[in-house]
């Protein structure tokens, strides 16, 4: 529910209907639901806001924009709890914990974050929780008891979610070799991605290819976190994860392609990895790294994964794969002669051909599958 700047210089150029974003103009029920989810009634037009926080009504515009609320003009729709919230923001530059450049990064990635999250709830939740339990009654009638019971549980458990990420994610800085570490680290990144998927969305009907992408991201996403990864985004017929390793990273998109191939319903799947170097933003990544690892994802066969040489490289250095079956065998050898166990590894390696990939220069993939025990 941004505003435009009248009266504050920039941007006033941005007028827009006042009630253009209002959900309660006309509609009393839309107005209550408002008023319950946010505590507070309408009380404020934006310029009011902006001066009871305390702050410029041009970086109140920007706080507004970030969190991607829409544009309201002066209208009188704001709440106590939009004053407060500029409040905290500015109190944060105010205190020098955050440069305000970084107060509207929080803004922003909160305000993207939570905007998903509320599209896919009403998208996917409430709106099932809501369907007329008898005839005649209308969807409006329940959905206002459903939401005051829902609240404060969801709240509570949202709540309880970013702490958890948040700890997780402290452990990982904390554990950093050293600050320059914490911006740009040497990880794991994986892209996954279904294969023919333009097709499909012309063939299939939008509910049963809905039904297709959210079976791909959620199975994506249980098997990510549960081996230790972190899913970075979903893209519909793609997912990027990273992992601290590279061993935890291969564990998991050999599992990706196992399961996805043992489900007749899913296309079949290519996975692209790379290991380096990767900035870290807004919980993104970026990189020389990433997009490797997005141009092998484009070039690998149908279930299929292909590393990068430094990915093999990992692997090898960590005892997880062998530099060749020739080493592996002469190894084994080794060992039985002295009568050792002989070194196990998880996964092999294969040397594909060397090619020129846009931007990157020749990359030489190497194609990675589980290793057959010889023994076994």
């Amino acid at each position: 529910m941004t505003v435009d700047d009248t009266g504050s210089g920039a941007g006033a150029e941005r007028r827009v209907d006042p009630h253009a974003d209002d959900p309660g103009e006309g509609n009393p029920l839309a107005l209550r639901l408002e008023q319950l989810i946010l505590g507070a009634e309408r009380r404020y037009t934006p310029f009011q806001t902006a001066r009871s926080a305390g702050i410029s009504m041009e970086l109140a515009s920007r706080f507004w924009r970030a969190m991607g609320f829409a544009d309201i003009g002066q209208a009188k729709a704001l709440t106590e709890a939009d004053v407060l919230a500029l409040r905290r923001l500015a109190g944060l530059v105010e205190a020098g914990l955050l440069s305000e450049a970084m107060a509207v990064q929080v803004a922003r990635s909160t305000g993207q974050t939570t905007a998903r999250l509320a599209e896919w709830q009403i998208d996917s939740f409430l709106e099932g929780l809501t369907e007329p339990p008898e005839p005649g009654m209308t969807r409006t009638e329940v959905t206002y008891p459903i939401v005051e019971l829902l609240l404060p549980e969801l709240e509570e458990f949202l709540v309880y979610v970013w702490r958890r990420q948040l700890a997780a994610s402290a452990g990982r800085v904390v554990q950093a070799a050293d600050d320059e570490e914490m911006v740009a680290r040497r990880l794991a990144v994986c892209f996954a991605d279904l294969v023919g998927f333009t097709r499909l969305t012309r063939r299939m009907e939008e509910e049963e290819l809905g039904e297709l992408v959210e079976a791909f991201e959620t199975t994506s996403a249980d098997l990510v976190a549960a081996r230790g990864g972190r899913l970075i985004k979903t893209l519909g017929d793609e997912v990027l994860y990273a992992a601290d390793d590279a061993g935890t990273a291969a564990e998991i998109a050999l599992l990706l392609v196992e399961t996805m191939s043992n489900d007749e319903t899913m296309p079949e799947l290519r996975v692209g990895m790379a290991f380096g170097t990767v900035t870290t933003r807004m919980g993104d990544v970026f990189g020389t790294t990433v997009n490797l690892a997005s141009r092998l994802t484009s070039i690998a066969p149908r279930d299929a994964v292909l590393v990068d040489s430094a990915f093999a490289e990992e692997l090898i250095r960590t005892g997880d794969a062998p530099a060749s079956e020739a080493e592996a065998a002469e190894e084994a050898a080794a060992a039985e002669k002295e009568g050792e166990e002989p070194p196990k590894y998880r996964f092999a390696l294969q040397p594909m051909w060397q090619r020129p990939v846009r931007g990157l220069g020749v990359v030489e993939p190497w194609l990675l599958t589980r290793r057959q025990d010889p023994s076994g």
